[in-house]
C-alpha cells in the first residue's frame, strides 16, 4: 500500500508560508501595538521588547538543545511574544515578563513538538502561569496616559470588568472604544482591534466565523441575563482573544461547523465565568478549555463521507 505523509496542522495552500501568514499577523497586531505605546508610553513597548526577545531566544536555545532545525526565522515566536505582552499589565515586572516567553514557547510550544504540534495557545497558557504565580502583579492596573501624568505607582485604578463586578460607573462608550480605560496592553483600544482583525479577514489569513461567534454568543447571553453586551464587548480581552487568538490555526477547528461550536463554546463559558464565576475576566480560560476539546469538535462535525466507498473508509479509520 503507498503511504502517504501529512504534516501536523497548519496545512498551508496557495503558495502560503508560515512565514508570510505570521508576517500578515504581525502587521494586524500594529494597530493595537500602536495604541498600547501611545496609551500605556514607552513602557508598553519596552515590556513588548521583552517578550518577543525572550520567545525568540527561548526558541532559539531550545531548538538547539533539542538539535532540531531552527524555527526562529518563520517568526511564530514574534507572534507569541507580541500576543504575551498584550495580555501583561504595563507594570508587570519584566523578569515575569520574560519567564513568561519562557513558559510559552519552551513548555507550552517546543516540549510537544514547536509549532503546529502544541494543543493549547502559547501566549494564553503563559497568561494564564503568571496569573497564578504572580496574582497582585497581574492584576495591578494603571491609568491610560499615566506617563504624563505621573508615576505608575499613584495612578493605578480598577479595571472596568472589575468596576462592572462592583457595580460602579464605567468609562463612556467613547473612552471604551478607542481604549481610554485601564486593562492588558494589547486589549483596551476596540478601534485597533477590529481594524487588525478586518486586515486579516481581508488577507484571507483568518475567517470570521469564530470571532462572530465568539462575540456573538456573548452579546446574546448577556443581555438574556440582564447585563448590557455592549459593555461586555469593549471591556476585558473578549476583542483581542477572538480575533487573535481563538482563531489559531493549530488550536482551533478545521471545518466550519466545528468553527462555530468552536466559537459558541468560547462565549458560553466567558460569559459563565464573568457573571457566575469568582474571576472578573473568562476569556483566557475558555479559549483554553475549548482547545483542549478541539480533536473531539472536529471528529464530531467532520464532513460525511458520500457512498459505500467512503462509509467503508470512514469505518476503517476509526
Amino acid at each position: 500500500m503507498e503511504k502517504w505523509i501529512v504534516s501536523p496542522s497548519p496545512h498551508l495552500r496557495q503558495g502560503d508560508t508560515t512565514r508570510k501568514l505570521m508576517g500578515d499577523v504581525i502587521i494586524a497586531l500594529c494597530p493595537a501595538l500602536a495604541g498600547s505605546g501611545f496609551l500605556f508610553g514607552p513602557r508598553a513597548l519596552l515590556v513588548v521588547l521583552v517578550t518577543v526577545a525572550s520567545c525568540v531566544l527561548s526558541e532559539y536555545l531550545c531548538r538547539r538543545v533539542m538539535k532540531r532545525d531552527n524555527t526562529i526565522g518563520d517568526l511564530s515566536a514574534v507572534v507569541t511574544g507580541i500576543l504575551l505582552a498584550f495580555n501583561l499589565p504595563v507594570g508587570i515586572n519584566l523578569f515575569m515578563a520574560a519567564f513568561g516567553g519562557v513558559v510559552a514557547i519552551v513548555v507550552v510550544k517546543q516540549m510537544f513538538g514547536g509549532i503546529g504540534m502544541n494543543f493549547v495557545n502559547p501566549a494564553l497558557t503563559a497568561r494564564i502561569v503568571l496569573m497564578s504565580s504572580f496574582p497582585t502583579a497581574m492584576s495591578t492596573w494603571s491609568e491610560p496616559f499615566y506617563y504624563v501624568k505621573g508615576g505608575a505607582d499613584a495612578l493605578t485604578t480598577a479595571s472596568p470588568l472589575a468596576l462592572m463586578a462592583q457595580g460602579e460607573p464605567l468609562p463612556s462608550y467613547t473612552d471604551l472604544f478607542l481604549g481610554v480605560r485601564a486593562g492588558c496592553l494589547g486589549e483596551t483600544c476596540a478601534v485597533a482591534l477590529l481594524l487588525g482583525g478586518a486586515y486579516l479577514v481581508a488577507r484571507r489569513v483568518i475567517k470570521p466565523v469564530i470571532p462572530l461567534c465568539f462575540i456573538g454568543t456573548v452579546a446574546v447571553l448577556t443581555l438574556l441575563l440582564g447585563q448590557n453586551p455592549l459593555e461586555h464587548i469593549l471591556t476585558g480581552g473578549l476583542l483581542l482573544g477572538a480575533i487573535f487568538m481563538a482563531t489559531d490555526y493549530t488550536t482551533s477547528p478545521l471545518t466550519t461547523k466545528g468553527r462555530v461550536v468552536f466559537g459558541v463554546g468560547c462565549g458560553v463559558i466567558t460569559v459563565l465565568i464573568r457573571v457566575f464565576g469568582a474571576l472578573p475576566e473568562g476569556v483566557s480560560f475558555s479559549i483554553i478549555l475549548m482547545n483542549i476539546l478541539v480533536p473531539h469538535i472536529e471528529r464530531l462535525t467532520r464532513p460525511k463521507p458520500f457512498g459505500e466507498e467512503g462509509k467503508r473508509r470512514e469505518k476503517a479509520g476509526s
